[in-house]
């Protein structure tokens, strides 16, 4: 594989970050973001921890991790009912 586009700021490239999915331009784990947020921290804390970040870039992430889970579960229905 090589370089696959992820949306704007996103990418995915076998050469880089062991093929872990990374902001565009850097060696940032676009996970390693996203578990930063997870914990609490701002967008703005994350901007500052890499400025070589974008806030458009940030959110895009974000966006699309929103995508994935609403893909993986659908409806929140359909997880009440696994829950059950």
């Amino acid at each position: 594989m090589s370089r696959v586009k992820i949306g704007d700021h996103l990418a995915i490239d076998s050469e880089i970050c062991h093929g872990q999915s990374m902001f565009e331009g850097t060696r940032i784990p676009v996970e390693t973001v996203l578990a930063f947020l997870a914990k609490g921290y701002s967008v703005d804390q994350s901007l500052h921890s890499w400025p070589e970040l974008s806030r458009s870039a940030i959110e895009e992430a974000l966006q699309l991790a929103g995508q994935a889970l609403r893909s993986h579960f659908p409806t929140a229905t359909t997880v009440g009912e696994a829950a059950t």
